[in-house]
């Protein structure tokens, strides 16, 4: 027997919440905003608005916001924090159609949605901290914004900046294979490193 509808404890939330995966008297977007954020209320959510469907938040929320603070998503976010959903079922990237629908398509499918705030990986879908850019421009932000997983970030490097240093430094006085031995790494990076075809942006 379906539960009787029990509207969310949130002032101004029209939101169910008696629908499964909901609890404390939340409906599902702010229990959801209550276990990642601590408080059901993050997110800079408009009162009196629909919430409790992905496609309806995307298109009463996220399209007419015009606030200046981060928007948070919600609902699905990618293993990375970015928001996401199903439509057609295809997944889409929640950030990506809102900087379609504010800015236009992308010059080319190649091309990024960037977040000026740096916080697409906290779920950010605020259209007016989104802009299209290649990817080149996109890593450059996150160098920028501090979320770049590249160098020593990155989980699965071997090596570190003052070995890249060292590893240039030594160019032309030890071989690439005994520079690749002697960092644990393989002579074609050793060649990259060489000639700034990776960690090209490090001095």
């Amino acid at each position: 027997m379906a539960q009787p509808f029990k509207s969310c404890s949130v002032s101004g939330c029209n939101g169910d919440a008696s629908a499964p995966g909901t609890a404390r008297g939340l409906c599902q977007s702010h229990y959801h905003r209550l276990m990642r954020h601590g408080d059901p209320r993050a997110g800079a959510t408009p009162r009196g608005t629909s919430q409790n469907s992905p496609a309806r938040f995307l298109d009463e929320v996220v399209y007419p916001y015009e606030g200046d603070d981060c928007l948070t998503w919600p609902f699905s976010v990618s293993a990375h924090g970015y928001g996401q959903i199903r439509i057609d079922g295809r997944l889409c990237f929640v950030s990506r159609l809102a900087c379609e629908h504010s800015h236009g398509a992308p010059d080319s499918p190649d091309m990024q949605a960037a977040h000026t705030c740096g916080n697409g990986h906290l779920g950010c879908v605020n259209p007016r901290h989104l802009r299209w850019a290649s990817g080149s421009d996109n890593q450059m932000d996150r160098v920028e914004h501090g979320t770049s997983n590249r160098g020593e970030r990155n989980h699965f490097g071997k090596i570190s900046e003052d070995d890249v240093r060292e590893i240039r430094r030594l160019h032309g006085s030890m071989s690439q294979q005994a520079l690749a031995d002697r960092y644990g790494i393989s002579r074609s990076n050793v060649q990259s490193i060489q000639y700034r075809r990776s960690w090209a942006w490090l001095d």
